[in-house]
């Protein structure tokens, strides 16, 4: 996994911007909001993550972990793709979708082109007990920020297995399944490995 790119913006597009790092030009889609802060010469370091399919390798990139960790938790939520998780965040702030999952505005999620009343009740439904409430992007103290970072593991994995084309019930059965080793990673001192879980629940999931 990819977790952030650091480098001078080479180019900016319409959808996407080209960071080189290393000599090589990585091509991250951003949101409308987060190109219209990028230069071409200017050194960034953009939170990332990347989207794994059979047939491609899609890095998006964000102005900030807070907007990075909404995209990935949107994309739990049954029929929500990387696509509709950045136009999500394209039309609203991470704030603004936690205060209208939690609030049940249909109104407000139906702004964004692609999702109907009934796909705004689906997310409302599944995201509503763990999307937060408008400024919690940031844990209060380092004990939250140790507990938010062991947990991460499991939201990653998950947004693998969705973005691989299981579904969300099968990429949750296969978390559960994988749980009881990331608990032994993290009790022997490390952080989980996030890439060696992915291949365990996908091993999972072929075995079923």
């Amino acid at each position: 996994m990819i977790a952030f790119v650091r480098g001078r913006v080479a180019e900016v597009t319409l959808s996407s911007a080209i960071v080189e790092v290393g000599g090589v030009g990585l091509e991250l889609q951003c949101t409308p909001q987060t190109l219209s802060a990028l230069s071409s010469g200017a050194e960034v370091t953009l939170p990332t993550s990347m989207v794994v399919r059979e047939e491609s390798l899609t890095l998006f990139g964000f102005a900030d972990a807070d907007e990075k960790a909404m995209f990935e938790l949107l994309q739990t939520a049954s029929g929500v793709g990387p696509k509709l998780a950045q136009a999500m965040l394209a039309v609203h702030h991470p704030d603004t979708l936690r205060r209208a999952v939690t609030s049940e505005d249909v109104k407000t999620l139906t702004a964004v082109p692609g999702i109907g009343p009934k796909g705004a009740q689906r997310i409302i439904l599944e995201l509503k007990d763990r999307i937060g409430v408008p400024g919690t992007s940031v844990p209060a103290t380092a004990a939250d920020r140790a507990v938010a970072a062991a947990d991460a593991w499991a939201d990653q994995v998950h947004a693998g297995l969705v973005g691989l084309g299981w579904s969300a019930k099968e990429a949750d059965r296969a978390v559960r399944s994988v749980e009881p080793e990331a608990e032994q990673q993290t009790a022997q001192g490390g952080r989980p490995d996030v890439a060696a879980l992915l291949r365990a629940a996908l091993r999972t999931l072929s075995k079923a």
